[in-house]
C-alpha cells in the first residue's frame, strides 16, 4: 500500500503527459506478472518485492483509468460510469478472496498466485488497444507487438551489433591461429581480446549520442512533469472541495480497506468460519452488496446532480453516515442469523462513494491534470488511510481484542462521511470555476 501510494502521483502525471492507455496497459501487465511470480518466492524479501511491484502496477492503473473514463463520460453520466468501474474492482477483489481461498485450500497458495496473475497478461495486451479521445487511435494487435519489438529488442540489439560481430570475428581468427603450433603462446588470446576491445569501443561510440539524445529528451519530460505536478498541487490547494474530499476520502478509505483486511480473520476467530467458508460467505455477500452499492451510488449521484450541484457529494458522504451503525452492528452481533444481512448491508452502503467521490474530484479540476490529481488523491488517501488501518487494528487487537479494535473502523468512517459532506458548501463554486 505504501509503494502504491508513492507511485500513484508520478504515474498519474505520466498518464496526463503521454498516454493514459499506455500507463493502464503497463499497470495491468506489471501487477499480473508479479502476482504470478509470487508463486515462486522462497523468502520474505522476494515476497516483499513481488507485492511491492503489484502496488506499482495498481498505482499506474487507477488514476489513468478513471481519468480516461472521465473523458468518455461527461456531465451527468460520469459517477455511474466510475461506479461500473468500481464494481469491476469490487468483483475482482471479492472473487480473489473467494476463489483464492478455495484454490489455496485445495491446491496450495502457490497455485492461487498463478491462477490470479496469469490471465491479466492477456488483459494488458487488450488494454494497450484502448481508444483515447483526441489522441491517436490504437494500432492493431500485431502492430502493437511489432512496436514493442522495435522499441525494445531491436533498439537494444542494434547498438550492440558491432560488439557481437567483432566478438565472433575474433573468435574465428583466434581459433584459426590456435591451429598453428609455431605461433607464440597467448597470441590467439591477445588477438581475440583486441577484437573484443575494438567492439567495445565501437559500441560505446554508438551509444554515447543515443544516451545524450535520450537524456535531453528525459530532461524535457522531467521538467514538464514537474511543472504538471506543481500545477496539480496548486489545483488541490486552491480548491476547497478537493481538500474536503482528500481528508474525508482518507478516513473512509481507512474504514473500508481496514474492514476488508480484517473481515476474514474476524469471521474465522469470532464466528469459527473455515478458510473456504470465509471465501464463500464473504465473497458472495460482499460482492453482491458492493456491486449493487457501487451502481446505486453512481446512478443516484448522477440523478441528484441534475437537480443540485451537491448531489454527488451527498451520496459520497451519506453512505458512511448511514453505514457506520450498520457496520458496528455487524461487528457486535453474536448469532449468524443477522450476520449475512448485515454484511450485505455494510458493503452496500460502504460502496456508494466509489463513483460519486471520484466524479466530484474530476468535476472540480481541469482535464489536463485529472490523472495527476487522482494520483495525488491516491497518495494521500492510502498513506493517511488504509496503510495505517491494518497495523493499527492489529495493535489494538493485541491489547483489547479483535472486536473492540475493529469498532474503530465504522467510527472513523462515520467521521469521514461527515467531513465529505462539508464540501456541500463549496462544490457549486468550484464546479463553476472549472466550467468558466
Amino acid at each position: 500500500m505504501i509503494v502504491l501510494s508513492l507511485a500513484a502521483l508520478p504515474l498519474g502525471v505520466v498518464g496526463d503527459l503521454k498516454s493514459r492507455r499506455a500507463v493502464i496497459a503497463f499497470g495491468v501487465g506489471l501487477w499480473s506478472a508479479f502476482t504470478a511470480l509470487g508463486a515462486a518466492v522462497r523468502g520474505f524479501g522476494q515476497l516483499l518485492v513481488c507485492r511491492a511491484m503489484v502496488g506499482v502496477g495498481e498505482a499506474g492503473y487507477g488514476p489513468a483509468a478513471q481519468a480516461l473514463i472521465a473523458e468518455f463520460f461527461r456531465g451527468r453520466r460520469r459517477a455511474f460510469a466510475i461506479g461500473v468501474y468500481s464494481v469491476g474492482m469490487a468483483f475482482g477483489g471479492v472473487l480473489g478472496i473467494w476463489l483464492g481461498g478455495v484454490l489455496a485450500e485445495r491446491y496450495g497458495w502457490r497455485t492461487a498466485f498463478i491462477a490470479m496473475g496469469a490471465p491479466g497478461l492477456v488483459l494488458a495486451l487488450l488494454a494497450s488497444r484502448l481508444r483515447e479521445p483526441q489522441r491517436q487511435a490504437p494500432a492493431s494487435v500485431w502492430a502493437t507487438l511489432a512496436r514493442w519489438y522495435d522499441s525494445g529488442v531491436r533498439n537494444l540489439v542494434r547498438p550492440a551489433l558491432p560488439l557481437a560481430g567483432l566478438t565472433l570475428a575474433g573468435a574465428a581468427v583466434s581459433g584459426v591461429m590456435a591451429l598453428f603450433q609455431r605461433l607464440p603462446s597467448g597470441v590467439d588470446t591477445a588477438v581475440f581480446g583486441g577484437f573484443v576491445t575494438v567492439g567495445v569501443v565501437w559500441t560505446v561510440m554508438r551509444l554515447v549520442p543515443i544516451a545524450i539524445r535520450r537524456t535531453t529528451e528525459a530532461t524535457v519530460v522531467a521538467a514538464t512533469a514537474f511543472e504538471d505536478f506543481l500545477q496539480a498541487a496548486a489545483t488541490v490547494l486552491r480548491t476547497p472541495t478537493l481538500i474536503w474530499m482528500f481528508v474525508g476520502g482518507s478516513l473512509v478509505t481507512f474504514a473500508v480497506n481496514g474492514l476488508i483486511a480484517w473481515a476474514p480473520s474476524f469471521m474465522e476467530r469470532v464466528h469459527g468460519f473455515s478458510v473456504g467458508r470465509v471465501g464463500r460467505e464473504f465473497g458472495i455477500w460482499g460482492l453482491a452488496g458492493g456491486a449493487l452499492g457501487g451502481l446505486f451510488g453512481g446512478r443516484v449521484g448522477d440523478w441528484l446532480l441534475g437537480r443540485w450541484p451537491g448531489g454527488r457529494v451527498i451520496v459520497s458522504g451519506a453512505g458512511f453516515v448511514l453505514g457506520g451503525p450498520v457496520c458496528a452492528a455487524l461487528l457486535l452481533v453474536e448469532g449468524l442469523r443477522w450476520f449475512v444481512p448485515l454484511l450485505f448491508a455494510t458493503f452496500f452502503l460502504y460502496t456508494w462513494y466509489n463513483g460519486p467521490l471520484s466524479a466530484v474530484i474530476l468535476d472540480v479540476v481541469p482535464p489536463a491534470v485529472r490523472g495527476s490529481v487522482l494520483g495525488a488523491f491516491l497518495l494521500f488517501s492510502h498513506l493517511a488511510g488504509d496503510a495505517i488501518a491494518p497495523p493499527l487494528v492489529g495493535y489494538l487487537s493485541d491489547r483489547f481484542g479483535l472486536r473492540p479494535a475493529m469498532l474503530l473502523l465504522p467510527s472513523v468512517g462515520l467521521v469521514g462521511g461527515l467531513v465529505i459532506l462539508v464540501a456541500l458548501r463549496t462544490v457549486a463554486r468550484d464546479m463553476a470555476r472549472v466550467k468558466a
